[in-house]
């Protein structure tokens, strides 16, 4: 999930999770080139814009062909909103005890994604807020993340459903889970539009709560 969205090492979550495989030689290069245009991409977007930005500009400043940028990433909002967090926040998430509500197992796995995402991995704060600002700002980007979003809501359904002997295309499993997706949007949303001030865990936390007990 992009921003959220973002799965930390916390102690207990990392004990009873399985140990992951290591990572190839040949994934570790597909990461590392991965990296390198991600990278690229948010730094000439903070000195000439979005839209100035092209894919031909992105290639070059991370030495690769346009045609390879293309291959990691079908578009170019998909560069500043793919990440790899979606997969490893479904195995945290099945880390979790199964008698454990699973809002609670939501609030720990995503707080902690949040903890890593912004906080804890080569300071990726500036780029979570550019990201953030793109999606306010530009209508392509916003629409790319609804599609992005709505994949981690189909996987927190399946997360749902084995939990609960429920079918993963219940009614009542998707309007939780794509509920729930909304309300982590409107967080980042929140984050941004009000200046980045408040601590991002914390914003988590407030809808999350919102989500549990409603409005008073």
């Amino acid at each position: 999930m992009t921003d959220m969205a973002a799965t930390a090492r916390t102690p207990d979550s990392a004990a009873a999770a399985p140990a992951a495989p290591k990572p190839s030689l040949r994934e570790r290069k597909k990461q590392k080139t991965r990296v390198a245009i991600r990278t690229a991409t948010y730094r000439l977007i903070t000195e000439q814009g979005y839209d100035a930005t092209t894919v031909e500009q992105i290639a070059e400043a991370a030495e690769v062909s346009p045609s390879t940028v293309f291959r990691y990433f079908p578009t170019k909002e998909d560069i500043v909103l793919t990440d790899e967090y979606d997969p490893l926040m479904e195995a945290q998430l099945r880390a979790r005890p199964a008698d454990e509500p699973f809002l609670a197992s939501l609030r720990h796995v995503i707080r902690s994604s949040v903890t890593l995402s912004v906080y804890e991995e080569m300071d990726r704060t500036d780029e979570t807020r550019i990201r953030t600002q793109l999606m306010i700002d530009s209508p392509a980007v916003r629409s790319r993340m609804l599609e992005s979003m709505s994949v981690t809501g189909r996987m927190m359904c399946q997360v749902l459903a084995d939990r609960t002997g429920r079918g993963p295309d219940d009614l009542e499993v998707r309007a939780y889970c794509m509920g729930i997706v909304g309300a982590l949007l409107e967080a980042s949303i929140y984050w941004g539009e009000n200046g980045y001030k408040d601590d991002l865990r914390d914003l988590v936390d407030r809808v999350l709560v919102a989500f549990e007990g409603g409005l008073s």
